[in-house]
């Protein structure tokens, strides 16, 4: 990527002055509800190596309504987005009913979902239930969106949804796109495709080596088509078609301020957290490796919140091997909790693999 340009250099050290600043706040924005393990797709990049049958129960929605006590009593819930995650959240019944609890706390949610599941009668439940914001994941056309997916019909069904959605102009609403060396060459064509369905936020991440696709060739970018996926992003946000982003991945150099809507910060415990489905307190649920700073079954969430998040607020200890070679370490602070395993080692470094 060569040297930072002085005015991008410029922007970066005032902002993370801001940065710091929020990271000593550290005030809790953001709460993912792992609520199921289940899921009806066998999806080639899964991280968490979700399926139709999970080893762990669903959490009961009264205990997760426990945590919601615990935040509501130390900040205002309305001020805390509640993102609903999975597996696939939609294979809960009491879905709805779970969002009604949520809303009738005060706390905005929302869902992510593959949207298989998704018709319109249970679209209509969810919004009675308070259902303020949705993201659909779409990673290409039939063809690869089918293959990635692990099932023909996909495509379809999530097309339908995303129409669905997007016609009724109810909740907040984006895709997200999972870019790999199928769907790669397709990215053009797939941004046509949502602009004709009339949507307005696409995000576009890449996949990191864990899970299901640690091993598979077909998931890693290379070089070239990185840089080419950042062209892309950048070119599409200036057009001003589509708002595209780029997901919270890692530092990116040059292409900071210019591929997403802020620069880069790992979230991850500073103002993002998570109660995974055995009770977990983490950070970010893409973090797999075992980070966890509690569990709701023993610990209250806003005190460990409060009080033990420190290997997220304070990225000293990430300070080594690469990193501590880097000229960039200021503002990157050792690339996103996800992109380490759970020896602490970075495992992906995208700003390397840019060049």
């Amino acid at each position: 990527m060569g040297n930072l340009s002085l005015r991008r250099r410029i922007a970066l050290n005032i902002n993370k002055k801001l940065q710091d600043d929020v990271v000593a706040a550290h005030p809790l924005q953001q709460l993912f509800w792992e609520c199921t393990l289940r899921c009806n797709l066998h999806c080639r990049h899964c991280g968490s190596d979700c399926r139709q049958t999970a080893s762990t129960v669903d959490m009961p929605m009264e205990d997760f309504a426990r945590v919601l006590d615990s935040v509501a009593a130390a900040t205002d819930p309305h001020r805390v987005m509640i993102n609903v995650t999975g597996g696939e959240p939609l294979l809960r019944p009491d879905l709805a009913r779970c969002g009604k609890m949520m809303y009738d706390k005060g706390f905005p949610w929302g869902i992510v979902t593959n949207a298989l599941a998704l018709t319109a009668s249970r679209y209509r439940e969810l919004l009675a239930g308070g259902l303020r914001s949705m993201t659909v994941s779409l990673d290409g056309l039939e063809e690869d969106h089918d293959w990635m997916r692990g099932m023909r019909g996909s495509f379809a069904r999530a097309a339908e949804a995303i129409s669905m959605v997007i016609a009724s102009g109810a909740v907040a609403f984006d895709v997200v796109t999972c870019v790999n060396r199928k769907n790669y060459p397709h990215l053009a064509e797939l941004r046509d495709f949502l602009i004709r369905a009339g949507l307005k936020d696409w995000r576009l991440f890449t996949v990191f080596p864990a899970g299901r696709a640690a091993a598979d060739p077909d998931m890693r970018l290379s070089r070239d088509e990185l840089r080419g996926l950042m062209e892309f992003i950048r070119t599409t946000r200036k057009e001003g078609r589509i708002r595209a982003s780029f997901a919270c991945e890692g530092f990116l150099g040059n292409y900071e301020g210019e591929v997403r809507d802020h620069f880069f910060l790992c979230s991850a415990g500073v103002t993002v957290g998570s109660v995974l489905a055995d009770g977990s307190i983490s950070a970010c649920p893409s973090i797999r490796a075992d980070y966890h700073q509690g569990n709701i079954y023993k610990d209250d969430f806003m005190e460990v919140w409060n009080r033990r998040f420190q290997p997220y607020r304070d990225r000293s200890w990430m300070y080594k091997d690469d990193c501590a070679a880097c000229r960039y370490w200021k503002y990157c602070q050792g690339n996103g909790m996800h992109l380490r395993d759970e020896n602490g080692k970075l495992i992906q470094c995208l700003l390397k693999t840019l060049g």
